[in-house]
């Protein structure tokens, strides 16, 4: 293959940025719009052109997936050599490769696979009693403090400063922090924060080294700059040592990822650090319909904050699908019930299950979805979580539940006997703890009494006897078979099924459909965040989800958490839903009634596609920077008739339609009912009133011959 074939294919963005010449280039590339691609061919392009070598590359990313195929994607380009590894595996590398000479003829230290043993150790020498739950977040306290190069002497005005919100009192994770230091040290380990480091140190205080690292390694590339952290940033610029040939890749849209350090700081900051920076932006969306993108830039056109500075407006590529399907559902039982029978109906109509995904925002709202799918037979899979009854807090509490089936009275009612048994083993009501991780524990186990409550209310008949059938209340033994029945069920082998996963976790994945569900106000964005720049980050979480995928999207959000309950908004970052009023959205009272489920369809621009949230604008069916086809002519008869009706009927012009209608009717030009009632403000009240007079101008009547004598008047 020759320099020229590269190039074949690549639109004139991508090859912009494939021929751009070398020192600083800045790839900024929205979802879909083929970034790796574009990277790969600028490492083949200049490659086959002999500007440089294959071996002298270091092509860094984030994960081992996408390291093996940027290499895969290399090796089909005819380039061999290039070195395409994570930050860790890289350092790691190199460590090792000079360990002999940096540890002065000593072996490697063993490196930790994670830190919440030392953790564990580190709390109860500063006086702490933790659990897992508590050690993972200490642990992720550590990791965050290490990777923005922050000292445990440091912590407390790091974190105050960066606005942490700390699992314990600053000082008192940051003596955790010392300990955990002091005791690794002394077990001859290290963890991957020290691995980094130890290959800064070994360029930045060795001659010899830095020396030999720079002669091997003379270009670089970096995938997904926005979520680089300090620590990071500071092993890139020791392998550049000063030197200018660097290419990035990110997108400041999908930086989701500060709670671990992760800054786009760097991303957005890198043409001013890099004064003959060329920067090239990749905007056509290869991979969603024109509807998901569509929504995917409504919702982050309403970003604010550093990261909006580099927004990118995708412009879709495929051919038109279906609307993203927003729906409203009276509580989460409801909506997870219907996502079932959803996925159900797509995998018998030949939609493979491994592309269908559930999202969310925690990982404690995967199981009502596993029940869900159980129940419809669905097989699934999840991303990036335990499953919930491997969870140890589940499992734990599986065994106090059990427990507490011999010490229980038989008529203690099976809500307080699951909430007495949790309890024991230190889950509070109504008290979800600080930290990211013991809030999940908190909610997992919270989940286990709303299946008490629901498992309750059923009350079934159950035999006694072999003559005899009374009802009985359901008893904590009950429920323990329950959740065996439930746990055998959804440990089923699979090969494969629909992901549930986090919003977190699903990053850099797609699907042919996917369910965004638990939309709330409270959930996303969560109520821990509470400052201007953590909003924003969840709208980006929601913006990371829209954009997993490519043709079916679909929005849910549940009016309460369980039935009857409290009700909740809709998540702000989406266009409104439609709200359930009085007791619509819930079942009637002793369950006569199914839930009402409303259901509002987003409306996309008739010309480019775009998801439209300005009332006008929905109205319209087009955004305001888009062309109009209006018909003047018919604007002047419409306008003439309103007001010969509206002086008839004794009523303000607009009460009969507004500006916008009849601006939308002259435009629209609806010749059946169905097509009025599709203009927003036309209800079934308005078609019968005046649905008859606009069709008949539409289709080039007089207002003299559509305007009555006399009227009923329209109620204000």
């Amino acid at each position: 293959m020759t320099a020229d074939h590269v190039l074949a294919g690549l639109d004139p963005e991508q090859r912009s940025a494939v021929t751009a010449p070398a020192g600083p280039v800045c790839i900024l590339a929205g979802a879909g719009t083929g970034k790796t691609r574009a990277i790969t061919h600028r490492i083949a392009y200049r490659a086959l052109s002999g500007a440089i070598a294959g071996r002298h590359v270091l092509a860094v990313t984030f994960t081992a997936r996408a390291a093996a195929e940027m290499r895969a994607r290399l090796a089909s380009l005819g380039v061999g050599g290039v070195q395409a590894r994570t930050f860790h595996a890289a350092a790691l590398r190199q460590v090792r490769y000079f360990a002999p000479r940096l540890l002065a003829g000593r072996e490697m230290p063993e490196l930790l696979d994670s830190k919440v043993r030392l953790v564990t150790l580190a709390a109860a020498r500063a006086g702490l009693r933790t659990d897992r739950a508590a050690a993972r977040d200490l642990a992720g306290e550590i990791e965050w403090a290490k990777s923005s190069l922050v000292e445990p002497g440091d912590y407390p005005v790091a974190a105050a400063k960066a606005m942490r919100e700390t699992p314990h009192e600053p000082a008192k994770v940051a003596e955790v922090f010392a300990a955990y230091e002091k005791i690794k040290r002394g077990n001859g380990v290290i963890d991957f924060e020290d691995m980094l480091r130890a290959a800064v140190w070994g360029i930045e205080e060795h001659r010899d080294v830095a020396d030999q690292v720079h002669a091997q390694y003379r270009h670089f590339v970096v995938d997904e700059y926005q979520d680089v952290n300090p620590l990071q940033q500071r092993l890139l610029d020791a392998w550049l040592g000063g030197r200018d040939d660097l290419t990035v890749v990110g997108d400041a849209s999908q930086t989701i990822y500060s709670f671990t350090g992760a800054t786009s700081g760097y991303l957005i900051d890198f043409p001013r650090r890099h004064r003959a920076a060329v920067v090239v932006r990749l905007v056509r969306d290869y991979r969603s319909t024109p509807q998901v993108v569509g929504l995917a830039n409504a919702v982050i056109r309403q970003a604010r904050g550093t990261e909006a500075k580099l927004r990118l407006e995708l412009v879709g590529q495929r051919p038109p699908g279906p609307e993203p399907d927003v729906r409203i559902f009276a509580d989460e039982p409801a909506e997870a019930a219907a996502v079932a029978a959803r996925c159900r109906q797509l995998v018998d109509a030949g939609t493979p299950t491994r592309e269908i995904a559930v999202l969310f925002r925690t990982n404690a709202q995967s199981e009502a979805y596993e029940k869900a799918l159980a129940e419809a037979e669905v097989p699934y899979v999840v991303q990036g979580a335990e499953r919930f009854f491997e969870r140890p807090e589940v499992r734990q509490a599986v065994i106090a539940l059990r427990s507490a089936v011999r010490s229980t009275p038989g008529e203690t009612p099976l809500v307080t006997a699951v909430v007495d048994a949790l309890t024991a083993v230190g889950w509070a009501p109504d008290q979800p703890p600080p930290g990211g991780a013991a809030r999940e524990r908190w909610e997992a186990l919270a989940a286990l009494v709303q299946l008490a409550e629901e498992h309750a209310a059923r009350q079934p008949v159950l035999p006694i006897g072999e003559a005899a059938a009374v009802e009985r209340p359901v008893t904590l033994a009950d429920f323990c078979e329950e959740l065996q029945r439930r746990a055998a069920q959804q440990h089923a082998p699979t090969v494969e099924g629909v992901t549930l996963a986090s919003l977190h976790s699903a990053k850099g994945l797609e699907w042919d459909a996917v369910f965004l569900v638990g939309l709330s106000d409270g959930t996303l964005p969560t109520t821990y965040a509470k400052t201007a720049e953590q909003i924003e980050e969840e709208r980006r979480l929601l913006y990371v989800g829209v954009t997993r995928a490519r043709e079916s999207l679909w929005l849910s959000y549940a009016v309460a958490r369980s039935p009857g309950g409290r009700a909740r908004r809709p998540c702000r970052f989406l266009p409104q839903f439609d709200r359930p009023g009085g007791d619509r959205g819930r079942a009637a009272a002793g369950g006569s009634r199914k839930p009402d489920v409303r259901r509002n369809q987003v409306v996309s621009c008739r010309v480019c596609g775009d998801t439209l949230l300005a009332g006008v604008d929905r109205k319209l069916g087009r955004c305001p920077d888009c062309p109009s086809d209006l018909d003047e002519e018919l604007l002047d008869r419409l306008r003439e008739w309103r007001g010969t009706v509206a002086s008839t009927q004794k009523v303000p012009a607009y009460v009969v339609f507004t500006d916008a209608t009849l601006m939308a009717l002259a435009e629209r030009r609806p010749t059946r009912s169905e097509e009025l009632l599709a203009i927003a403000g036309i209800g079934p009240r308005k078609l019968a009133l005046y649905g008859a007079a606009a069709i008949a101008l539409v289709g080039g009547a007089s207002v003299a011959e559509v305007t009555p004598e006399k009227s009923s008047p329209e109620e204000p």
